[in-house]
């Protein structure tokens, strides 16, 4: 089987986890795609649920699809919110912001009462940092915001080339809040808390692409079948 299934089998599984009358987040990025196709093919067959997109993209897709849409303003509190990742390890720590949209995406799931990662086996690492940690920056002052970010960072055991990530237009790339993306390649976070706590003291960083104590459950879809992970060590393996 392909990446692109096994993306689709954690998806049909994470829709187990909707319940009727929910109020739900969707994610952003590839894997999330999938779970919102399906949850539209649920929504066609009578599934009732209304839900807060973590995107612009997210929001085009859910809304062509049928799904019915609310934002954080008028619904404040979420069930369940199923998002996808760009690096998961055992301990359900993320990286995200590959698609850009970490700073609604961490918004959307510190609202829900439970957040479901899905993701095939290339995103499960030992050890967070291969991927390029997002930072999301506001534009002001980049490059001063840029130099205390790597002071920091070295200053928590992390080194590494910080790049201001470019679209595919060329220009540098523009969230959907207006702010600009740095993506640090520190190819290995030893301590990824530390970092975290470390980086907030940066005043022209708006969020992390760490995701810390925030993922209560990931399906994790391979070679091997469906693995899921939870936060109180439930871990099992079953065919697929």
């Amino acid at each position: 089987m392909s990446t692109d299934d096994w993306k689709r089998q954690a998806a049909e599984q994470a829709l187990e986890y909707v319940e009727d009358g929910m109020k739900l987040g969707l994610g952003t990025g590839s894997t999330a795609a999938k779970f919102v196709e399906l949850l539209g093919g649920k929504v066609r067959s009578g599934l009732k649920v209304v839900c807060v997109p973590t995107s612009e993209a997210t929001r085009s897709q859910a809304a062509a699809l049928g799904i019915p849409l609310t934002t954080l303003d008028d619904t404040p509190e979420l069930d369940l919110t199923v998002d996808g990742a760009d690096e998961i390890d055992e301990e359900l720590r993320l990286i995200k912001g590959g698609g850009g949209a970490l700073l609604r995406e961490k918004i959307v799931a510190v609202a829900s009462d439970r957040v479901v990662i899905i993701a095939d086996n290339s995103k499960r690492v030992d050890v967070l940092g291969k991927f390029p940690l997002p930072l999301e920056v506001v534009p002001f002052g980049i490059r001063a915001s840029e130099r205390l970010i790597a002071k920091l960072a070295e200053d928590s055991g992390c080194e590494g080339d910080i790049k201001l990530r470019i679209g595919t237009d060329g220009k540098p790339f523009v969230t959907d809040n207006g702010n600009l993306i740095l993506d640090c390649a520190f190819g290995s976070i030893d301590d990824p808390e530390a970092l975290d706590d470390a980086l907030k003291l940066v005043p022209g960083l708006v969020e992390t692409g760490l995701f810390l104590g925030v993922a209560d459950v990931g399906i994790i879809v391979g070679p091997k079948g469906v693995e899921v992970l939870s936060e109180i060590d439930i871990d099992f393996d079953e065919d697929v």
